[in-house]
């Protein structure tokens, strides 16, 4: 722990140790109740495993009454997965085949959350107990009973021991910035027009602070329902209107028309209705009518001649605005569509199907769905070899099941603490695998030295054991979690000795057994790290990120020529571009999730190879960007544009387009990839300062996106300091 604050190092044990006397009380009290008391080991083994399993195995995130809530809610499938294993374990092959099944289920249920994905390894262990033999089904009663009683009293003391503050909601995130962006559109809205500072600094806090690597695991909405489905929306929304309003620019010495003020004063209106709405549920309907009635004059105005005051205002005598108020007009109109964006979600995320705003079209496909339906939809988008949670699982289900296979064969004694050495072991990079594997093997074997010397010396006294197993049990879960991998196993390794010395005749041999299991485990984990995707989700979100871009070109091109040739050549939104990058993003995104958890990989020398830095979260934004600018820009009815103004887009779109290309290329390089012949940042190009004669309002909005997609393929190339982006672009892109 060299190099750790004290202050971090002391919360860090003080966290632990609550968690670990909870568990301690519960197990304990379960163990001897059963044990001593009504002389039922079957039960007092299943209490104890089963408050060890889902209390000290898993890691449910969130506060004591939320994680309570999600165990009570676990009971029937710890009820499924005890009688599934008693049955199976008739034949070796039946329990072989059910933990495959069992054992993918588990691990690919990671894609409802983290909630799911907390609890996974728990559940997994609570089939693998009474997996193996003997094959006793008149015990099935004990073993729930057992079961039942260690789960509901860890319930009972997750909810009322130690209760912990719950940490700052996401809806109460987006609450306040949404009232940040209500501050900077109505300093907008009056004279001089302009942000200072200290506003666009809290803007940038207020967008950081919904970012998920800056919410608390159990507080990121992340599962496939409507209400987080509309949650995430609702954040990713309030950045996009948060960073257009701080980039948002006026005229120096002009005032701002009364369309223009208008539709400011409307998105400040609808902006705080949104944090009323997300915080006491009153739909901001009024105000979203009022935006949206902003905005269509706004639009009408910009596709007109101006007024006569207006053009005696702007000096000019043309027909139509000049290219600096229609390109204003359409950063306008782009903050109009992120606000609207943001009522509707918020609306949405707190009423769910109830939600009493029009949601605009495309964008809210889920809102009427079923449970079930968005459920299958989370599950069949991640069923394919390119997400991380498909190969995760694929990885977990195989490694178990191999152990399964050789404790069945080999009649492997204590066979599930192998199975219990690959489930807590194995990780989703061979590097951090082995690495893990090391330290653990070490701190077995301290342990089983201190357990055979304990055995030797205490030998059948169990009252010894008795008032041993308590104290080590709080000991270890409170120094395990906090010293590492190798401090855990070697203090498990002691605790699981303490608790068969008094359900068998104890013997020195049990420490020697242990450390065998958890060789076997161990070796079979690394097999399975080097036969099943051993990079993890570094390789993966190289790809996922370049196919992302590939799609996202596609839609710049199709939306720029659509543009171009107006209502003759319309591309409807939603179709199978659209659907197609948005099932990229949501690969993309799964594997940048998971990307955090994982460290670089290890290069020669077992150092860690400098490599160019890649601002990952550019690219997701990128992908959303395209997608909802698309929708947005491809709303009927279509502007004609002239000869000149199309010519211009088209040429500006296959730039854009040809940009993520190159830079798709550059994150993921084929074999055969030639060098590119190109920055990989877009010098200045003057295309984007271009003013066609007479092109309208409608050309300076596609201008406009093109415009805020290069900037993100800027920050992609670039990269930045920030902890998103990770030094994982291959060597040959340099």
């Amino acid at each position: 722990m060299r190099g750790v604050p004290g202050a971090r190092l002391r919360a860090a044990y003080a966290a632990s140790g609550r968690r670990a006397l909870r568990v301690t009380l519960v197990a304990a009290a379960g163990f001897y109740l059963f044990l001593y008391g009504l002389d039922r080991p079957v039960a007092a083994t299943y209490a104890l495993f089963g408050v060890v399993a889902l209390g000290g195995l898993s890691r449910i995130p969130g506060t004591g009454e939320q994680r309570a809530s999600v165990l009570l809610r676990l009971l029937p499938v710890c009820w499924v997965l005890v009688i599934a294993g008693t049955y199976l374990s008739v034949r070796t092959w039946s329990a072989v085949l059910g933990m495959l099944v069992v054992g993918f289920t588990l691990a690919f249920a990671a894609v409802g959350g983290p909630r799911p994905a907390g609890a996974a390894p728990g559940l997994q262990l609570l089939y693998i107990l009474p997996s193996f033999p003997p094959y006793e089904p008149g015990s099935l009663g004990e073993r729930l009973v057992g079961t039942t009683s260690g789960v509901v009293l860890f319930v009972a003391a997750e909810a009322l021991l130690f209760r912990e503050p719950r940490p700052l909601s996401y809806r109460e995130r987006a609450a306040r910035a949404a009232l940040i962006a209500e501050e900077c559109a109505a300093k907008l809205a009056v004279p001089p027009g302009a942000l200072t500072d200290t506003d666009i600094r809290a803007a940038l806090e207020a967008s950081q602070a919904l970012r998920p690597l800056n919410v608390p695991e159990a507080e990121r909405p992340a599962g496939p329902g409507v209400h987080d489905r509309a949650l995430t929306h609702t954040g990713l929304a309030t950045r996009t209107l948060l960073s257009r309003l701080a980039q948002l620019r006026l005229v120096p010495g002009e005032d701002t028309a009364p369309d223009e003020t208008a539709l400011l004063r409307a998105v400040a209106g609808l902006a705080a209705a949104t944090a009323t709405c997300l915080r006491t549920g009153t739909p901001p309907a009024a105000q979203q009518e009022d935006l949206l009635t902003a905005r269509a004059h706004l639009s009408a105005a910009s596709a007109g001649p101006p007024p006569t005051a207006e053009r005696a205002r702007l000096g000019g005598t043309a027909p139509g605005f000049p290219p600096a108020v229609l390109r204003r007009h359409a950063a306008l109109l782009e903050v109009a569509d992120a606000a609207l964006a943001m009522g509707a979600a918020a609306d949405l995320a707190v009423r769910g199907r109830h939600a009493a705003v029009a949601l605009p079209a495309g964008r809210f496909w889920y809102a009427t769905s079923r449970a079930p339906v968005l459920w299958w939809h989370r599950l069949c988008g991640h069923a394919g070899r390119r997400s991380v949670f498909f190969q995760n699982a694929v990885r977990m289900a195989l490694a178990l099941t191999a152990v399964r296979l050789v404790a069945g064969v080999d009649t492997l004694p204590h066979g599930f603490w192998a199975m219990l050495a690959t489930l807590t072991l194995t990780r989703t990079t061979l590097g951090e695998t082995w690495s893990t594997i090391r330290l653990a093997l070490a701190g077995t074997l301290a342990g089983a030295l201190v357990s055979a010397g304990t055995l030797i010396l205490v030998g059948s006294d169990t009252t010894v054991y008795a008032v041993l197993l308590p104290v080590w049990m709080l000991f270890g879960f409170t120094v395990g979690p906090v010293k590492g991998m190798g401090w855990a196993q070697g203090l498990f390794t002691v605790l699981v000795a303490l608790v068969f010395a008094q359900l068998a005749q104890p013997t020195w041999r049990l420490a020697e057994v242990r450390v065998l299991d958890v060789l076997v485990g161990s070796a079979i984990g690394v097999v399975f790290g080097v036969l099943a995707w051993p990079r993890g989700a570094h390789d993966e979100l190289r790809q996922a990120a370049a196919d992302l871009l590939r799609r996202a070109a596609e839609i710049v091109v199709a939306t720029s020529a659509s543009m171009a040739a107006g209502a003759t050549a319309a591309m409807r939104p939603g179709m199978s571009g659209h659907r197609s990058l948005q099932r990229a993003v949501i690969l993309a995104e799964s594997a940048y999730a998971q990307l955090q958890s994982e460290p670089q990989p290890l290069g020669a020398w077992g150092h860690r190879p400098r490599r160019p830095v890649v601002d990952w979260q550019a690219t997701l934004i990128a992908g959303h960007h395209t997608l909802w600018g698309s929708a947005r820009l491809l709303e009927p009815p279509l502007t004609e544009l002239s000869p000149a103004a199309a010519e211009s887009a088209c040429r500006l779109g296959d730039r854009v387009a040809g940009r993520m290309l190159l830079v798709s290329a550059a994150l993921d390089p084929g074999d055969d990839t030639p060098p590119a012949a190109l920055p990989l940042i877009d010098p200045a190009f003057a295309g984007f300062a271009d003013e066609p004669p007479g092109a309208p309002r409608a050309y300076y909005a596609i201008v406009a996106w093109l415009d805020a997609l290069m900037t993100d393929l800027t920050r992609i190339a670039h990269g930045d300091h920030t902890p998103e982006a990770t030094s994982v672009l291959p060597e040959r892109s340099r």
